[in-house]
């Protein structure tokens, strides 16, 4: 079988042609249509259209997705897919069978099926993006929730007596721009000229200021790591997205989280952090497993 696997996200579309074993046949890259929905089918539709023989499409995406009826409740970064039924709408263009998760669980569900999470019965993923996202393995199986947001940590509050505001959610407390701008300002830098490259360089060169950005922003990771497992009980966290690449990001978390039991008064349960084994292909491969398991 050979199924079209399409990784949506809020500035470019990556896609490949790929087997059931997980071999990529063909694969592609472009942008993201801005504007509207009705972009995003032709967009698909037409790198569908080079790949005629394929048996379906799996497609990872933002936002909160009810993948058991193609809906997307709400559409993430891009905002254009909010309430919209994108399964059918895309099928009427792309008549094969489609099936798509959040992209984050399509992370999870590639960690769970083949990668750091296979051997765990309940694990936790986390991809440090733009925002943060989440997936909960549960017995071995993605766990979705009522509302198909389980795991969306991003909106979780970080401040006491603070509000989901922008500056007060995790997924921007933490976000990978949030390092950058902290390090921008601490060298007084223009932000927009400061990427997580540049940061790590600097951290991997033992820059000071670097380091103590870095120590500081894994510190705010780690309490809600804290929360995460004393709250739900995962026996591993995978820790993905770009900076996860960087051995550094994870030796800084784990260190951040013992700090934290060593100040702990209670004997709680202590969180296993380890990197993801896919980085960029992830959600690509997630996809696929998701389309193998679940499509009808």
């Amino acid at each position: 079988m050979k199924v079209l696997v399409i990784d949506i996200g809020g500035t470019s579309i990556k896609y490949a042609c790929m087997k059931e074993d997980m071999t990529i046949l063909t694969r592609g890259k472009m942008d993201t249509p801005k504007e509207n929905r009705e972009q995003l089918i032709e967009t698909i539709g037409k790198i569908y259209d080079e790949m005629p023989d394929v048996e379906g499409i799996a497609i990872s995406m933002p936002g909160i997705i009810d993948s058991e009826n193609g809906y997307c409740a709400m559409g993430g970064a891009l905002r254009y897919n909010d309430d919209f039924y994108l399964r059918h709408s895309l099928y009427q263009r792309c008549p094969v069978k489609i099936y798509m998760e959040n992209d984050a669980k399509c992370a999870a569900m590639a960690e769970a099926a083949v990668g750091s999470l296979k051997d765990v019965q309940d694990g936790f993923v986390l991809i440090f993006g733009t925002m943060i996202g989440g997936g909960f393995v549960k017995d071995h199986r993605l766990h979705k929730g009522k509302h198909f947001s389980a795991g969306e940590v991003s909106y979780n509050i970080t401040v006491r007596n603070g509000k989901p505001t922008y500056e007060d959610v995790w997924g921007n407390r933490c976000g990978t721009p949030r390092l950058c701008r902290m390090y921008a300002e601490k060298k007084g830098l223009n932000p927009d000229e400061v990427d997580g490259v540049m940061v790590f360089n600097a951290v991997n060169q033992k820059d000071k200021d670097a380091e103590e950005c870095l120590r500081k922003y894994t510190k705010e990771i780690a309490v809600q790591l804290f929360n995460i497992q004393t709250t739900l009980d995962p026996e591993r966290f995978a820790i993905g997205g770009g900076i996860s690449a960087q051995p550094v990001f994870i030796e800084y978390i784990k260190n951040s989280l013992k700090e934290l039991y060593a100040d702990c008064i209670y004997h709680v349960p202590q969180a296993e952090v380890v990197s993801c084994k896919f980085q960029n292909d992830a959600n690509l491969i997630g996809a696929l497993q998701c389309f193998l398991e679940f499509a009808k």
